[in-house]
């Protein structure tokens, strides 16, 4: 692949990953409630990895084409993030304090799964972003290895900035509880509104 091209979506790509969302604040939430930050964000991006896969096989077309099954994950989606920040604002937990609902490393892995996997924002990304970067003419990968390289390289980019955000939450808001739980009821509100704004879009197309 061209490295100019590469460059090009690494530029845009990191930049989309900068923007705060629901990914940000299941970070967030897990950090400040003193859960395994990596394992979480190993979660995000197996979601992630599902999305590549799809990608790859030219299986995201036909979701996307798909108004009723691309409905259905939406509303799924949707109404996880909508439990999960309600949850996260019932208990919004501060570092050190203890907290019996905590998840084992298999369920935080898991719930991040879920967030990236269902989330509807991340298949549009595939097929909206990714498609401009793909060079049909001119190269020896076939396009499906061009959208595995690059679906790749959007992995290793959410690895990096989550693995940051949640380190900094945690370092920077450890010894402060009030900040930390506002910063943590401010990451389930972000939930709830992300998953409501979610919800109220896709159903107003029907």
């Amino acid at each position: 692949m061209d490295s100019g091209l590469l460059f090009s979506f690494l530029a845009v790509d990191l930049l989309l990953v900068c923007v705060p969302g629901a990914d940000w604040a299941y970070v967030i939430t897990s950090a400040l409630r003193g859960r395994s930050v990596p394992r979480a964000v190993a979660g995000l991006v197996s979601g992630y990895a599902l999305h590549t896969a799809l990608a790859t096989a030219g299986l995201a077309v036909l979701v996307a084409g798909s108004p009723r099954l691309l409905t259905a994950l939406t509303v799924a989606g949707a109404g996880y993030l909508l439990w999960l920040g309600w949850s996260v604002l019932r208990r919004p937990g501060i570092p050190g304090a203890a907290d019996e609902e905590a998840p084992d490393d298999r369920r935080l892995f898991l719930r991040g799964a879920t967030i990236s996997g269902l989330n509807p924002k991340g298949l549009l990304l595939y097929l909206s972003v990714l498609p401009q970067f793909l060079t049909l003419r001119g190269t020896h990968l076939p396009v499906p290895a061009q959208t595995a390289a690059l679906g790749l390289l959007h992995m290793a980019c959410c690895a990096a900035v989550y693995l940051t955000v949640g380190t900094l939450a945690r370092a920077l808001l450890a010894a402060r509880p009030a900040a930390a739980r506002a910063v943590t009821r401010t990451s389930g509100a972000a939930m709830l509104g992300i998953g409501a704004f979610l919800l109220v879009e896709r159903l107003a197309t029907l």
